[in-house]
């Protein structure tokens, strides 16, 4: 992540209006600098050394400001917890069913799609999002792994 980005998204703060708060800049540095995509809770754990007076409950009001104002976008699949990404471009998942892990993947976006499924079903479609779903080369790894018999 670089230093612009961060400064562009302060930016866009200021714009909306919105107060720049320790907290809500150290989420939101903690988002950009975050390769994953972390839930609330991991955010959480992850600043409260830092912000040792800061709520879970904090946490998640800063990610529906910074959702609303359109720096970050919740992911929720299955029962699982709401995942946060604070990359807003057009891009696509891929899950690992073992591990849980989320990675980016770019692809054109389907629009062609999105218009077909307007003229077949008369419905005006909105957005769409994709989710492939596999084993991660970490998990495929461990079970492609023969255990070795200690005896």
């Amino acid at each position: 992540m670089s230093e612009q980005q961060l400064e562009e998204a302060i930016d866009t703060l200021k714009e909306s209006g919105v107060r720049i708060t320790p907290q809500r800049h150290a989420v939101l540095d903690f988002l950009l600098n975050s390769k994953g995509h972390p839930t609330a809770d991991e955010i959480y754990k992850a600043l409260e050394g830092k912000f040792p007076n800061m709520s879970v409950a904090t946490v998640y009001n800063n990610l529906r400001v910074l959702k609303e104002i359109g720096l970050v976008r919740e992911l929720t699949y299955g029962d699982s917890s709401s995942r946060f990404d604070c990359d807003t471009t057009e891009h696509y998942h891929i899950i690992c069913e073992d591990c849980g892990k989320i990675v980016d993947f770019y692809y054109p976006t389907l629009d062609e799609v999105e218009s077909l499924a307007e003229q077949v079903t008369g419905f005006e479609v909105s957005h769409h999002r994709m989710e492939l779903y596999g084993t991660c080369p970490d998990c495929k790894e461990l079970t492609d792994t023969p255990e070795k018999n200690v005896q």
